[in-house]
């Protein structure tokens, strides 16, 4: 009997340590104001999706230097490989609807939440 309930701790602890080790790690996390410049790309064409507009954002600060009061600087986004994996990872990760409406609409302070977990990478987007 004793060595029945020491066997089930020990896998019980096993299974409990497994799970803390797959646990997602957030990688960085950052604020950003998503302004008119924001939801227009390079063509002046407006976007329509929100990995769109996020990707826009980071290229304004990251690449052309646009930084509006609220936008915080993030070192994953520097890269624009990263930038581009942007679709794949709001896809992946969280954005409210009426959040997803009210970042397209510009004019917005966000919170972004870069996450690594064991599909890969994701954010989650807040709106405030």
């Amino acid at each position: 009997m004793r060595k029945g309930l020491l066997a089930a701790a020990l896998a019980a602890a096993l299974a409990a340590s497994a799970g803390a080790a797959r646990a997602d790690e957030l990688i960085e996390s950052y604020g950003a104001y998503i302004g008119q410049d924001d939801l227009y790309n390079s063509s002046n064409a407006r976007l329509t999706q929100p990995w769109q507009v996020i990707r826009q954002d980071r290229a304004n600060v990251h690449r052309f230097g646009v930084r509006q009061p609220g936008d915080d600087l993030d070192g994953y986004f520097a890269s624009a490989r990263n930038r581009e994996l942007a679709e794949r990872m709001i896809r992946a990760g969280r954005i409210e609807r009426s959040a997803a409406r009210r970042l397209l609409d510009g004019d917005v302070q966000i919170h972004v939440e870069i996450w690594r977990g064991a599909g890969g990478d994701y954010i989650n987007i807040s709106v405030d």
